[in-house]
């Protein structure tokens, strides 16, 4: 636990820190273009990307091991991985154009076919003579225990890079992924932006191999997101709240596993992610199964109650055991279900709200089928003062 503490509060030495705050900044970008990518409706573009890297690295691994002995040199790794990415990128997008095959079968195809290329350098990658064949596999899973200062730099770094190109198209992105005709008519080239939001998605995925895996950097673009869509209904709020996601997230695992030998970053910040999806599932406000359970329970009342004292307006039996359970919960009706003075007043009152919403259905037929819960809901809080001061004209009975 000291252990813990002392990494999560940024005691456990530079470099820990340093990896850490590197992880939280490379979350935070990964949650933010997630966000548009999962509004795009491309998530699985994502995967092919993540899958495509392991060609491009494997293959700079043996060409700079052959060339200078030393295979694991960071830069070149990346770039590696980031040519091989965009060519699989490339490949999906000329699969899509030019055939009838859809998006997602060309993304499983290219998936496959590059991950199984990969698969082979990796192998081919063990029969080498030349050190360092082991550290690949860190880049599958994610490894962040034998990270180098300058590794966690370059990691930070292009995080933040990326972030701030994240942060000034973010207003491209937002008009193209909820109406791409109006974009294009107030002159943006959507392909372009369509191409600059997967190149931004094939950086953070590069950026983020050491750190989460190329296996697993997937869930870090997605699952912040659709934690977040939990809890607002405006994308600028979205956006915030999955960067905020991402980095606890990648925060969290990178202090996780810096206190254990062995244990895998990617997994552990996956975990910590899913967690916070678990919470917001459950507990969200605007979107959680608890709230919904209990509107539910509280729409299921109102109705009810409505029509019990409908019912009583109407002199009429109250047989339902739910009815008389609610009208009795309210002091409507007694224990035989005869009302009481406040029964007879509530139910006088519900029955005039009801020809009131009855005349406001006849006059203004497709503004009463908007309203929500019309008939629950007292019109004189649905409508405005005027309005029903009309309404109410129309129920006076008229002189010869």
């Amino acid at each position: 636990m000291d252990a813990f503490l002392s990494a999560l509060f940024l005691q456990a030495g530079f470099n820990t820190t340093l990896v850490s705050i590197g992880a939280a900044i490379l979350g935070a970008s990964a949650g933010a273009i997630g966000t548009f990518v999962l509004l795009r409706k491309r998530s699985l573009v994502s995967d092919a990307i993540s899958h495509a890297t392991l060609p491009g690295l494997a293959a700079a691994f043996i060409v700079m091991a052959l060339w200078s002995g030393n295979g694991r040199w960071m830069p070149g790794l990346l770039i590696g991985a980031g040519v091989s990415a965009g060519l699989g990128i490339l490949a999906v997008e000329w699969i899509t154009r030019r055939t009838r095959l859809t998006e997602d079968t060309a993304i499983g195809a290219v998936l496959s076919v590059f991950f199984g290329f990969g698969t082979v350098l990796v192998t081919v990658i063990q029969t080498l003579s030349t050190g360092g064949q082991a550290g690949i596999t860190g880049f599958l899973i994610g490894s962040t225990a034998g990270m180098l200062r300058s590794e966690a730099e370059l990691i930070a770094v292009a995080a933040a890079l990326v972030g701030c190109a994240i942060f000034l198209l973010r207003r491209h992105f937002t008009l193209v992924c909820f109406d791409q005709d109006y974009a294009a008519t107030r002159g943006l080239d959507v392909r372009l932006v369509d191409l600059a939001m997967m190149g931004l998605t094939l950086a953070v995925t590069v950026i983020g191999l050491k750190v989460a895996g190329l296996v697993l950097i997937v869930a870090l673009l997605i699952i912040p997101p659709v934690a977040a869509r939990f809890w607002t209904n405006r994308p600028e709020r979205m956006v915030l709240l999955a960067a905020g996601i991402g980095a606890v997230s990648a925060y969290l695992g990178a202090v996780v596993s810096s206190i254990g030998p062995g244990l895998p970053t990617g997994a552990l910040i996956v975990l910590v992610a899913f967690a916070l999806f678990a919470v917001s599932l459950v507990f969200s406000p605007v979107r959680g199964l608890l709230s919904g359970t209990i509107e539910r329970i509280v729409l299921s009342r109102r109705v009810h109650e409505r029509q019990g004292l409908l019912a009583l307006a109407r002199n009429e039996p109250i047989h339902d055991p739910l009815t008389r359970r609610a009208l009795r919960r309210k002091g409507f009706v007694r224990a035989d279900g005869v009302a009481t003075e406040a029964g007879s007043s509530a139910a006088a009152a519900a029955q005039l709200d009801e020809a009131l919403w009855t005349a406001y259905r006849r006059r203004f037929p497709e503004e009463a089928a908007a309203e929500a819960h019309q008939g629950l809901v007292p019109i004189s809080d649905a409508v405005p003062p005027d309005l029903l001061a009309s309404l109410r004209d129309d129920l006076r009975p008229r002189r010869a």
